[in-house]
């Protein structure tokens, strides 16, 4: 079996779960008249399972930081793992896809936290780089340094990755993105605010030694697709973020949550599984094809306007 791992970086409560657990929901419904089968593994599907459980059941207004703080999944104070294995219907999978979420904890002055990140982010073909959309876009982001860290999260990018001799792949995921994402120009503020926030990690990404290593993906995504920002209220010098739904018989409708997953198997194709000069991944990979077409189905229909974009090294994705 071919194995992948990626590492995620977000605030705790930011909505990593959701995220993941929307994703699976989102694909297990593109597939489910095809052959191929994206299964999670026991500990990954019972949270899944849960995740998606508080998704559906959410009620017209609620204040979703609390919502994630007191009933949510929370953190559990040390790494976890989300596993996806990815073959043909009925058959043993042939590619499994390792993401990995830390406590928040880690990106500050701690030695467990500096060796966990750093064995990762070596290891990882991929970074996801969780983004809170309305603590970046509201109140002019106020809250988008303390809910985001983009300072801590360039620190480790720039540690790891300087000297970097392989190619891998960053998705910058603003998520609960839906009042972001109502039209063409909200999509296009949302966009530009991410490039003027990350502009220095952006940088960073084109400097000699990476502009043809490193590929830059921005990927907005509508965790729930029917809740709203709504207001923010502050309590002891911490916001709590309100959202609302308008129609309170809307069901869970969540939007876009697979095109990170879409554009992580598109750049496997392009740098690992469609090259033959990889040792063991050339031969396991040279048996069976089924394993290329059904990473090329599953990637299908990536987005590249309204919001998405390649903001570098096109090439390094199988188009």
């Amino acid at each position: 079996m071919l194995e992948f791992e990626v590492l995620m970086f977000g605030p705790a409560y930011v909505g990593k779960t959701s995220l993941l657990s929307s994703m699976y929901y989102e694909y297990d419904r593109e597939i489910n008249q095809t052959s191929i089968q994206i299964t999670p593994d026991p500990e990954t599907a019972s949270t899944i399972g849960e995740r998606l459980g508080e998704l559906k059941a959410l009620n017209d207004e609620f204040k979703l930081e609390e919502e994630l703080r007191e009933g949510g999944i929370n953190t559990t104070g040390s790494p976890r793992k989300f596993v996806f294995n990815i073959g043909r219907l009925g058959e043993t999978p042939k590619l499994k896809l390792t993401l990995w979420d830390f406590p928040g904890f880690y990106l500050v002055n701690n030695k467990e936290g500096e060796k966990f990140i750093t064995e990762h982010l070596n290891k990882s073909v991929a970074v996801l780089i969780a983004v809170d959309a309305p603590a970046l876009m509201e109140a002019r982001g106020k809250w988008h340094f303390k809910r985001n860290s983009p300072i801590q999260v360039k620190s480790w990018l720039q540690k790891v990755y300087s000297g970097l001799n392989s190619n891998r792949l960053v998705i910058i995921a603003p998520i609960k993105c839906e009042s972001y994402m109502k039209d063409e120009q909200s999509a296009k503020k949302l966009l530009a605010r991410i490039k003027e926030e990350y502009k220095s990690l952006l940088q960073f990404f084109k400097s000699d030694n990476l502009a043809e290593k490193v590929a830059v993906v921005v990927t907005p995504v509508q965790t729930v697709g029917n809740v709203f920002f709504s207001s923010i209220q502050v309590n002891n010098g911490e916001p709590k973020f309100i959202f609302k739904k308008p129609d309170i018989d809307a069901d869970y409708a969540p939007q876009d949550n697979e095109q990170p997953l879409k554009y992580l198997l598109r750049f496997l194709l392009k740098n690992y599984l469609k090259k033959r000069n990889f040792g063991w991944i050339a031969d396991t990979f040279g048996q069976d094809d089924f394993l290329y077409q059904a990473v090329y189905e599953l990637a299908k229909d990536c987005k590249t306007n309204n919001g998405f974009e390649i903001v570098q090294s096109k090439d390094l994705f199988y188009m």
